[in-house]
């Protein structure tokens, strides 16, 4: 996507250790104009997909998944790393290692909102090692539920979590 491209050159800065900063419009400061073309281009390459459902982890990629969603005209759920009192009762938990923070968090969703008959689509900001995504796609299969497809705003190529992620659906990034 062009207008994708051009925001990161203009305004994308990689910092030590392979990190792209990109704060000025994905993931501290959120430009939802951009976020709504990007579900547009989400909705194109998924179009004919049968998806009810938009899954994606707190917090960076809450903002893009919730623009996605309303594009599809489906509820998103997003993964907590932490229990807390408001989630009571059985839940599906995995644990992951988040590339950016240098630490494994046990992500977790409520049985209530995922499970047999769903169809879902995974959002998130980023793909780089892929284990974010890895543990989305787990509680989806522990869910019973049907993993459609992953979204990603920005692929790291030069990382090992896209050609690991194509192995097991359908990726665009």
């Amino acid at each position: 996507m062009e207008l994708l491209k051009e925001r990161i050159r203009k305004d994308g800065v990689v910092k030590e250790g392979n990190v792209l900063k990109v704060d000025r419009f994905l993931n501290h400061q959120m430009d939802v104009k951009l976020f709504r073309e990007i579900g547009k281009e989400f909705k194109k390459r998924f179009e004919g997909e049968d998806i009810n459902k938009i899954l994606t982890i707190e917090a960076s990629g809450i903002g893009i998944a919730c623009v996605v969603a309303e594009i599809f005209d489906v509820p998103v759920v997003f993964a907590k790393k932490t229990q807390t009192k408001n989630i009571a009762g059985d839940v599906y938990t995995t644990k992951v290692e988040s590339f950016t923070h240098g630490r494994v968090y046990d992500i977790i969703v409520s049985k209530e909102f995922l499970g047999e008959g769903d169809h879902v689509l995974l959002i998130d900001d980023f793909l780089a090692n892929g284990k974010a995504l890895e543990g989305l796609a787990k509680l989806v299969k522990d869910s019973g539920a049907e993993l459609v497809g992953a979204g990603v705003v920005i692929e790291k190529g030069f990382q090992p979590g896209g050609d690991f992620l194509r192995k097991q659906t359908h990726l665009e990034s």
